[in-house]
């Protein structure tokens, strides 16, 4: 699957950078991380908040679906969060939003070398995929939730 026009934009901007450019626009992007939480009064399609051992605070991954069944995802991040985690839950919310839970499931993790360099996925390899990882796991319990509301009609 190719990647989401937003996500396609964020790669086309790291992919070519010099690693040191790189590291400034990820910093950049994990100080705008605040601003993909979640806000007062929105509500969810699921929420799922937990601290796992890979990671260094509480995560939370919230998602909520429109009409059309796209994702639209928020995340709130633990003070103690890494600065490249606080990057990627930025880029993953505005490079994901819109999509379907399935086109999420589809999406190759190919992409992350691209944005934080090899050096920085070598280093901080459970890092640069987690929260990948968690909005992949939201996804996949949409999905499931949806085949199983069809196979009950």
């Amino acid at each position: 699957m190719s990647h989401p026009a937003a996500l396609r934009e964020i790669i086309e901007l790291f992919e070519f950078l010099p690693e040191g450019e790189k590291r400034e626009n990820l910093i950049a992007y994990a100080d705008n991380a605040p601003l993909h939480e979640p806000r007062p009064g929105e509500e969810f399609t699921l929420v799922d908040e937990r601290k796992d051992e890979e990671c260094t605070d509480k995560v939370g991954v919230y998602v909520r679906l429109d009409e059309d069944r796209r994702a639209h995802f928020r995340v709130k991040l633990g003070p103690h969060v890494q600065t490249l985690t606080k990057a990627m839950a930025a880029i993953l919310c505005r490079g994901l939003d819109g999509c379907t839970p399935e086109e999420v499931l589809e999406i190759e993790q190919d992409f992350v070398p691209k944005i934080v360099g090899g050096q920085l996925v070598r280093v901080r390899s459970q890092t640069v995929y987690y929260i990948l990882t968690r909005i992949k796991g939201a996804c996949r319990v949409l999905v499931n939730r949806a085949r199983n509301e069809i196979s009950t009609d």
